[in-house]
C-alpha cells in the first residue's frame, strides 16, 4: 500500500468501528465499506486492499460475521500490514505485525464491550502465519481477510471457554518452542507460525501433555534428519534447507493431532484421544521410516516388491520397518505414560501407527509417484489413516 492508501485504510478501521454498533441494520455499514473500498480501488497500489475489504463487508452486511469479528478483522489487516511495513528486519517485522494487531484487537474488544480474546488469539495468529507464507503474492490480503475472518468466526461460533491464565500459558509454551526450531534451523519462518498455531490448539483444547506428545515427535523426526546427513546428501535424499520445516510439513503432520485436539475439547470423547495418538505414531514412525530407513539399504516398492532408487516414493526397508514400529512405539508409551491413554489403547496406537506409516508407503508408490498428490497430501492421508485405524482398534475393547 502507498501513503495515501495506508492513510485512507487507517481512516476506514477507525470511522467504521466507531460508528458500526450504531449503523443497524447491518447492510448498511457493509454497503458504505463497499463504497469506500471502491474509491481504494482506483488509487495505485490498493486494489487488492480494496478487494480484501468488499468481500468481509458483504458476510457482515448478510449476518454470517458477528459485529465484533468484522471489527477485529479490519483492524487486523489494517493495523498489522502498518506496521510489517514499518520495520525492516523480517523476523521482528511479524512481531510488530502481532503487536500492533493485538493492541487494536484489544482496543476493539473494549469499546464493543465484547471480551472473547481466544477469539482474537486465533484470528492474529492466523493472520501472521498467512502474512508468511503469502509474501511473494500481490494478492495476500485478499486471502489473509478471508482467513482471518473465517477462522475467527469458527472459534466464535464454538463458544469454548478459557482463562487468560491458560491463554497466556499457551502462548509462551507455543512460541517459546517455535522460536527455538526457528533459531536450530528446523522450522522456518511459516513452519514457526504453523508450529505455535498447533501448539496453541493442543494446549488450550487438551493441556500441555498433548503438547509434550508432539514434542517428542519433533525431537524425534529432528534427530532422525541430522542422522548420517552427510550420507543422505551424497545419495541425494536428504532434505532440502538442512531439514528446517515449513508450514506445509507442519500442517500435514499435525493438522489431525490440532483436529483431534479440538474434538476432544469439545466433546469429551475418548474416541479423539486414539485419533490423537494414532496419528502422531503415525507421523514419528513414518519420518524416522524415511530418514532412517533410507540408510538401511535398497529398498523395495511396497506394492510390487520390486527394487528402487533409494528415495523412491513408497521405496521400504526392513530398517525403515523396524524403526517405524520403534517410533509408534515411542510416542504411544509416552501418551500412556502422561495419563492421556489407557495400556490397551496405547497398544492400539502403537499398531496403528506402523499401519499409519505403511499407509505413508502405498500412498507414495500409487498416488504421489504419478503426482496425483503431494509429499504433504501424502502424509497427511498417512496420519489420518493412522488415526482412523487407532479409533477402530480401540474401540475393540471399548
Amino acid at each position: 500500500m502507498n501513503r495515501l492508501g495506508e492513510r485512507l485504510a487507517a481512516v476506514l478501521v477507525l470511522s467504521f468501528i466507531l460508528i458500526a454498533p450504531v449503523v443497524q441494520p447491518p447492510w448498511l455499514l457493509a454497503i458504505m465499506v463497499v463504497l469506500f473500498s471502491m474509491v481504494l480501488f482506483l488509487i495505485r497500489k490498493t486494489r487488492f486492499l480494496a478487494m480484501a475489504l468488499i468481500p468481509i463487508a458483504i458476510l457482515y452486511g448478510v449476518s454470517i460475521l458477528p459485529l465484533l469479528v468484522f471489527s477485529c478483522t479490519l483492524t487486523i489487516m489494517v493495523m498489522g500490514e502498518l506496521a510489517f511495513r514499518g520495520t525492516d528486519e523480517r523476523l521482528y517485522s511479524y512481531i510488530g505485525y502481532i503487536a500492533a494487531a493485538l493492541v487494536g484487537c484489544v482496543l476493539v474488544m473494549a469499546y464493543l464491550n465484547t471480551w472473547v480474546p481466544l477469539v482474537v488469539l486465533f484470528g492474529v495468529v492466523v493472520a501472521v502465519l498467512l502474512r508468511a507464507i503469502l509474501r511473494e503474492r500481490e494478492d495476500a490480503l485478499m486471502i489473509e481477510a478471508l482467513g482471518i475472518a473465517m477462522t475467527m468466526f469458527l472459534i466464535y461460533e464454538l463458544n469454548y471457554h478459557a482463562d487468560m491464565a491458560l491463554i497466556g500459558i499457551a502462548v509462551a509454551i507455543a512460541f517459546s518452542f517455535a522460536y527455538f526450531s526457528y533459531r536450530a534451523g528446523t522450522a522456518d519462518v511459516s513452519g514457526l507460525f504453523s508450529a505455535a498455531l498447533i501448539g496453541i490448539i493442543l494446549i488450550i483444547f487438551a493441556d500441555i501433555r498433548w503438547f509434550l506428545v508432539v514434542l517428542a515427535f519433533f525431537i524425534m523426526g529432528s534427530a532422525s534428519t541430522k542422522y548420517r546427513y552427510d550420507y543422505k546428501l551424497r545419495i541425494g535424499v536428504e532434505q532440502v534447507h538442512g531439514g528446517a520445516r515449513g508450514y506445509l510439513n507442519v500442517f500435514a503432520n499435525g493438522s489431525v493431532s490440532a483436529a483431534a485436539a479440538v474434538l476432544w475439547g469439545v466433546t469429551g470423547s475418548p474416541v479423539f484421544l486414539a485419533l490423537f495418538v494414532g496419528s502422531i505414531a503415525t507421523a514419528a514412525g513414518d519420518t524416522m521410516a524415511s530418514e532412517i530407513g533410507v540408510t538401511g539399504g535398497s529398498p523395495f516398492l511396497i506394492t510390487t516388491f520390486e527394487r528402487v532408487p533409494a528415495g523412491t516414493n513408497g521405496g521400504v526397508t526392513l530398517t525403515g520397518e523396524g524403526v517405524a514400529i520403534a517410533g509408534a512405539f515411542i510416542v504411544s508409551l509416552l501418551a500412556f505414560l502422561l495419563g492421556i491413554i489407557d495400556l490397551p489403547t496405547a497398544a492400539a496406537c502403537m499398531v496403528a501407527g506402523f499401519i499409519g506409516t505403511n499407509i505413508d508407503s502405498v500412498v507414495g508408490a500409487l498416488m504421489e509417484n504419478p503426482g496425483f498428490v503431494g509429499n504433504a497430501g501424502t502424509n497427511f492421508l498417512a496420519t489420518l489413516g493412522g488415526g482412523v485405524c487407532a479409533i477402530a482398534l480401540s474401540s475393540l475393547w471399548w
